[in-house]
């Protein structure tokens, strides 16, 4: 059985952008840092706590249907 992380998924954070840096592909707006990890990795191993800037992106509705 797979253990979830235990940081949160900058994926869906509002925050989490792609920098199109080959060498720091991830980035985070709150924090105004670029990584090679998920962003939330890097301020937990620098905070030693969860991201607390995480911010979920708001869900979008399909219209479509």
């Amino acid at each position: 059985m797979r253990k979830a992380p235990s940081h949160p998924d900058c994926f869906n954070c509002t925050h989490f952008y792609i920098t199109w840096d080959k060498n720091f592909p991830k980035g985070c707006r709150a924090f105004n840092i670029k990584s090679m990890r998920l962003p939330s990795i890097d301020v937990a191993m620098a905070d030693g706590r969860d991201c607390h800037c995480y911010t979920p992106k708001a869900i979008k509705k399909n219209l479509n249907i």
